[in-house]
């Protein structure tokens, strides 16, 4: 369900930098069937006891079109539209879906809601309390101009198969593969607590890669383009530089695979905002999760190294180091204007001036750690998923300073400049970990001599963040992400945003990961 245009340009007027569209009219909680329908469940739920429950409606629509060289491979859309039932009876959750949004159907999985419900009462400890949160009613859209799924398949195939062609037209580069992957999510939120909300979300993620192959020795290098997913329409990608940039993506793998391998050790590393992005997640965002602080999630992915008692006490960084979560970030993945228990989204800091200071929580966990009010950090993937905490934009405030890349290489004597995502991996406590990337330069005397291959850095998550002596400006800041992030059992994912300007970091160990056979 999107807005008409007259709609949008009544609710942007002259702010249309704004994070999100938002209007005050409700229209589908009008649609007299599906409020009925609504309110059939919450008021089962809470003739069956239930002191607490929430409705979330939702249809979610999947769509992935991906080339290879001169051919299209696949072209898909998927999609899932039901109902879930939260209900809280006895201190204990219980949780139904259905797919068939009808009251009869909605009846009947708030029933089963509040018996599951009442069955985990005799097993579970501790009652689950949540934050108090205000009823809300409001309606909140992405903002966007094109929506991808209202684009033809011909015009983007098009635009998949005219990069895949002038990639191909670099000597030295042998295959590539491209796609598109549009997510649409619309969904209405409804509680006993008096909210009712209805958000649409449309996330996009382009890209290709290209391989360039060494006919000789049968060596093989990639790069990745470098365009980031974002909660957009499909203007994301013709307003940028996508097609323009097959060519020089191209020639970049080319020269990677040309390129001498680096010598390992310990040098200083500048990296790139999207390069820098997968760090942030990695090391900050999953720790600072406080089902994981607190040994609640273990099976995906590990816990955290940080543990309650660090907080407000623990140096995780440098002075000059701040890093925030933020689920109201304009163009961000997980921005949305409330979460999936009917909470404000909002911005706060996980770590102030190198300072551990905060995590992420909902409305059961705030209490956890003593706080009032939950940060607004659940989420469920579809009808069918039970919401639980899940990771908000998390970003490197930017220094004070108005530099970007060129200005950190031009202050360091003895580094290695490191752009795009690579490879990864982290511990089970996201405490030491080794990351990789697409594009690696040796910097030497303030500037960029050449081109490196086979590079990775390793450290532990204090370490490098207390090793971060320098940081770019607001000029120099972009915002990076994914579209799938992973967490729970049964896992569920959740698309999120990290933005930072490029950094520099003293003194990491760097690796060389040659897949070449080295002389005996």
């Amino acid at each position: 369900m999107d807005l008409t245009r007259r709609e949008f340009l009544a609710a942007t007027g002259a702010g249309v930098g704004a994070a999100a569209v938002r209007l005050r009219s409700a229209r589908a909680f009008e649609d007299p069937t599906l409020r009925r329908t609504i309110e059939a469940a919450l008021d089962t739920a809470k003739k069956r006891g239930a002191s607490y429950a929430d409705v979330r409606v939702v249809r979610l629509r999947h769509e992935r079109i991906t080339a290879r060289e001169d051919h299209l491979t696949e072209a898909a859309q998927t999609e899932s539209y039901g109902l879930g039932v939260r209900a809280l009876k006895g201190g204990a959750w219980g949780f139904a879906a259905t797919a068939m949004v009808i009251e009869e159907e909605a009846r009947r999985v708030a029933e089963l809601a509040v018996s599951i419900a009442a069955t985990h009462a005799k097993l579970r400890r501790e009652p689950v309390t949540l934050a108090p949160a205000p009823a809300v009613r409001d309606v909140w859209q992405t903002p966007l101009s094109k929506n991808p799924f209202k684009i033809a398949l011909a015009e983007k195939v098009d635009l998949l198969l005219h990069v895949n062609a002038e990639a191909l037209k670099v000597p030295g580069a042998k295959y590539v593969r491209s796609w598109s992957h549009a997510i649409g999510e619309w969904k209405i939120f409804a509680s006993t607590d008096g909210s009712w909300i209805e958000q649409s979300i449309t996330r996009l993620g382009p890209g290709y890669e290209v391989t360039a192959v060494d006919a000789k020795s049968g060596e093989f290098e990639k790069r990745e383009h470098d365009l980031p997913p974002m909660q957009a329409g499909w203007e994301h990608v013709t307003g940028s530089s996508f097609a323009t940039d097959a060519r020089r993506v191209a020639e970049e793998a080319v020269e990677k695979l040309r390129a001498p391998s680096v010598e390992p050790g310990r040098r200083d590393l500048i990296l790139a905002p999207n390069n820098l992005w997968l760090t942030i997640h990695e090391s900050v965002g999953h720790p600072t999760e406080l089902d994981r602080a607190l040994g609640y999630e273990a099976n995906f992915a590990g816990t955290s190294f940080a543990t309650i008692d660090k907080l407000h006490k623990y140096i995780y960084a440098s002075k000059i180091v701040t890093l925030y979560a933020d689920k109201t970030t304009p163009g961000g993945l997980a921005t949305c204007a409330y979460d999936d228990d009917g909470v404000a989204t909002q911005r706060w800091d996980l770590v102030d001036a190198g300072r551990f200071v905060g995590y992420q929580t909902t409305r059961e966990q705030a209490a956890w750690i003593g706080e009032k009010a939950s940060r607004g950090c659940s989420y469920g993937e579809g009808f069918a998923a039970f919401p639980f905490q899940r990771m908000p934009n998390v970003s490197l405030a930017p220094g004070r300073k108005d530099l970007d890349a060129n200005d950190l290489i031009a202050a360091t004597q003895d580094g290695i400049y490191i752009v795009g995502r690579g490879s990864w991996s982290i511990d089970q406590q996201r405490y030491n970990f080794q990351f990789s990337g697409q594009m690696f330069y040796e910097v030497k005397r303030g500037k960029i001599r050449r081109a490196l291959r086979d590079v990775a850095y390793q450290s532990s998550s204090p370490e490098f963040w207390r090793s971060c002596d320098l940081i770019g400006g607001p000029k120099s800041f972009e915002l990076h992400g994914s579209l799938y992030d992973g967490k729970g059992e049964p896992p569920q994912s959740n698309p999120v945003s990290h933005g930072c300007p490029p950094a520099r970091f003293k003194k990491v160990n760097i690796l060389n990961i040659s897949r070449r056979k080295r002389p005996a």
